[in-house]
């Protein structure tokens, strides 16, 4: 599957937005990480100062997985089917934050395990629940594809939209284990360095988790060096097309907000599939699940808040969005020293 090269923020842009960060009425440096996402915003639309965000989207990628049956989730799997129903009507944490945020919220089922829904939200399924990872692959080959493809083209529709920064979402009972397993995989960390507590399972359950993620590990070992492999080995439908989806907003030059464990073991998977699209990406939030702060190093991101929060959903890259539309308008509202006839620093 050959996806388009990634070109890198314009850095010209980023330069102009350095210089006049640092002619603003403030001392240098002063609004921290603020002026570091304000750069790298002007830097993504390739203008100074960058312009407040139109259309911010949220995409809300579901799926069942088959490993829930091995007790690995405090809830049912039942559960994903009635919440992507919820978020289809408004009345979940996401579209609370994304509201407060001012950004929309939609909803695509990729694999859930019940009947279709409306056809905007099932038209892109591609199976009825991902295979249970411990014991068989989550996908076949040409599953992978499929998802990975409508991953893509999701992101094609929204920027073509007038989409201006995309947060992509999860929503599926058990997905934790297959998200940790990725990135176990691509981290080469043993399973009891990774796996955490998800949802809220206890001791036990915490223990057939890393189970599953060893024995998804042991299946997964050929397949370490080929990304579609590894999601169809050891991810699922929904994992896949939100790595095709990571990719494609950085192909179509568009910024990405990731939020936690399984939006972030798909980009660590999308930056193999599109190398470079890292750059397009910030993290939304830091998740308290362990494999969530291994992909973060692997890819190079610093999360921009630490609530310890663990829904998914698309919520902490949400609570962050207001973070960023602070950032803009600092860079594009303050006024420079010269032009509010105020003193600068001591040469």
């Amino acid at each position: 599957m050959d996806f388009a090269a990634v070109l890198p923020p314009d850095a010209d842009a980023a330069d102009a937005a350095r210089a006049r960060q640092d002619a603003l009425t403030k001392p240098l440096g002063s609004l921290g990480r603020l002026e570091e996402l304000s750069i790298w915003l002007s830097a993504c639309q390739g203008r100074c100062p960058a312009t407040q965000f139109e259309r911010a989207r949220v995409v809300v990628f579901a799926g069942d997985h088959g490993v829930t049956r091995a007790g690995v989730s405090a809830y049912p799997a039942e559960v994903t089917a009635q919440m992507v129903a919820n978020i289809d009507r408004g009345g979940a944490a996401i579209n609370a934050l994304a509201a407060a945020g001012g950004a929309g919220v939609r909803v695509i089922d990729m694999a859930l395990d019940a009947d279709p829904l409306s056809d905007d939200i099932s038209r892109y399924r591609v199976r009825r629940g991902s295979g249970d990872i411990s014991v068989e692959d989550a996908l076949t080959a040409d599953q992978v594809v499929a998802a990975v493809d409508a991953g893509r083209r999701i992101a094609d529709d929204e920027v073509d939209a007038g989409a201006d920064l995309l947060i992509p979402g999860d929503m599926g009972i058990g997905n934790s284990t297959p998200a940790t397993a990725l990135i176990a995989a691509l981290t080469g960390t043993e399973p009891v360095d990774a796996v955490g507590y998800g949802t809220g399972i206890d001791d036990a359950g915490w223990a057939r988790k890393t189970a599953a993620v060893r024995n998804a590990l042991f299946r997964a070992r050929p397949e370490r060096a080929d990304p579609l492999g590894l999601l169809r080995c050891c991810g699922g439908a929904d994992l896949a097309a939100l790595a095709g989806f990571c990719a494609q907003a950085a192909i179509r030059r568009t910024p990405v907000l990731l939020d936690g464990l399984a939006t972030t073991a798909a980009a660590l998977v999308a930056e193999r599939l599109a190398p470079g699209a890292r750059l397009w990406w910030r993290a939304g939030h830091r998740s308290v699940e362990p494999a969530h702060a291994l992909a973060c190093t692997a890819l190079g991101l610093e999360p921009i808040l630490d609530l310890r929060m663990r829904l998914g959903e698309g919520t902490g890259a949400a609570a962050a969005l207001p973070i960023l539309r602070a950032a803009v308008a600092t860079l594009s509202s303050m006024s420079t020293f010269d032009e509010a006839g105020i003193t600068g620093p001591h040469p």
